[in-house]
């Protein structure tokens, strides 16, 4: 791809968000029922493409349960709340009602309090006994303290994650994880994440990891582009993975998942998301917003709550419908933010594709007139695709 001159010595691609692109209509059709948007990572297959994303305001032992119900998986934080206080609720209903101007100091109070490694094993068993796959995220600096905990509980899913994640981490005061090493002889599939790149998506695969996730900053509660001056847009990060894919596969024969990480609101971002390449999605944002979301209508990130660097912010999503209504409807509101799958599965009806590998095949166009293009009504009267919030 041509790169375009930033000033005299600096150069740079070109890249795209979601809302620069759209998907092309082929010249077959499909009814929606006929459409197959599961998927399979090892051993484990799901109906629905989502992972709900490993933020405190997002998943709780028990809403990984209910999103397992519903045919996707919850990634339960095992560095958050849950793992640090025996009875968390009455702090999720502080953070909600702390005001803007305060959340940030009485979050990184709160988040003080030192993860207890014993309440591993009951968080992750709480889930396995309800019958649904167990997924929990830690961090690569705790992730070979935690390994035993991990494995004791039985834990089906494990992700490693970070706002930056790299398969080559150099450290001159500790001993950085061997991220291939120990993805290799962890008994259970791992995935790895985050990056935006093609070459770090690569090196990610190459670890022998099931899974790598896509995306550094597009979240709705995430500062890191600001604070850090870091990332890549969405649409741009998930298709360079998906080339990192392809050579992996011919190098290796082994098929690597990407996962889109952020960056999605509606049900047309999902579809962009897997047009350009995901095999899946994680959302935060969208599944805060569920009644069942342990943030009460609130949503913030792993970071938001760091002691020096806070990267975050506690953003407020509303309720907008139980889960079910957002993953898969019925939709009483007409601006793609219920029934994600359904929009995903009708959007690839209406393209001709039967699964969502076939719709990876999709033909997409950079298209900025995507948003705005005869919707001057719906923007004057703040309703449809005119909501900004």
């Amino acid at each position: 791809m041509a790169e375009i001159e930033i000033g005299i010595g600096k150069s740079g691609r070109q890249a795209y968000g979601f809302d620069d692109i759209a998907i092309v209509p082929s010249r077959r059709t499909r009814d929606p029922e006929d459409i197959d948007i599961s998927w399979e990572v090892d051993a484990f297959r799901f109906e629905l493409p989502v992972m709900g994303a490993a933020m405190d305001g997002v998943v709780s032992p028990a809403t990984a349960v209910e999103l397992g119900r519903l045919g996707g998986v919850g990634v339960l934080n095992l560095e958050g709340l849950w793992t640090r206080y025996e009875e968390p609720e009455a702090l999720l209903e502080e953070i909600a009602d702390l005001p803007d101007d305060k959340a940030t100091l009485r979050m990184q109070e709160i988040y003080a309090e030192p993860i207890k490694p014993e309440l591993i094993a009951p968080r992750i068993r709480q889930i396995r006994d309800a019958g649904v796959v167990s997924c929990a995220s830690v961090t690569p600096q705790r992730t070979q303290a935690f390994a035993r905990h991990l494995l004791d509980a039985e834990l089906d899913l494990l992700v490693i994650q970070g706002t930056v994640v790299s398969a080559e981490h150099l450290s001159k005061t500790v001993e950085p994880l061997n991220l291939k090493r120990f993805v290799r002889e962890l008994p259970i599939p791992v995935m790895v994440g985050g990056c935006a790149s093609y070459q770090a998506a690569l090196h990610l695969m190459r670890t022998g990891a099931a899974g790598v996730l896509v995306g550094v900053g597009p979240g709705n509660a995430c500062t890191s582009r600001g604070v850090l001056g870091i990332g890549v847009p969405q649409a741009t990060a998930v298709a360079d993975a998906r080339g990192a894919r392809m050579r992996h596969l011919d190098e290796t024969g082994v098929y690597c998942h990407v996962i889109a990480d952020g960056g999605m609101s509606t049900g047309g971002d999902v579809a962009k998301a897997i047009a350009c390449g995901a095999d899946a999605v994680m959302i935060g944002s969208p599944l805060a917003a569920a009644a069942e979301a342990p943030g009460r209508g609130h949503h913030w990130g792993m970071a938001t709550f760091h002691p020096t660097l806070p990267r975050g912010a506690r953003v407020r999503v509303g309720v907008r419908g139980t889960l079910q209504e957002i993953l898969v409807g019925p939709a009483r509101e007409n601006d793609g933010r219920l029934n994600l799958c359904g929009a995903l599965r009708t959007s690839m009806a209406t393209c001709g594709y039967e699964t969502v590998k076939d719709f990876q095949k999709a033909e997409v166009m950079i298209a900025p007139a995507l948003q705005t293009e005869g919707k001057e009504l719906q923007r004057s009267q703040g309703i449809g695709m005119g909501r900004t919030g």
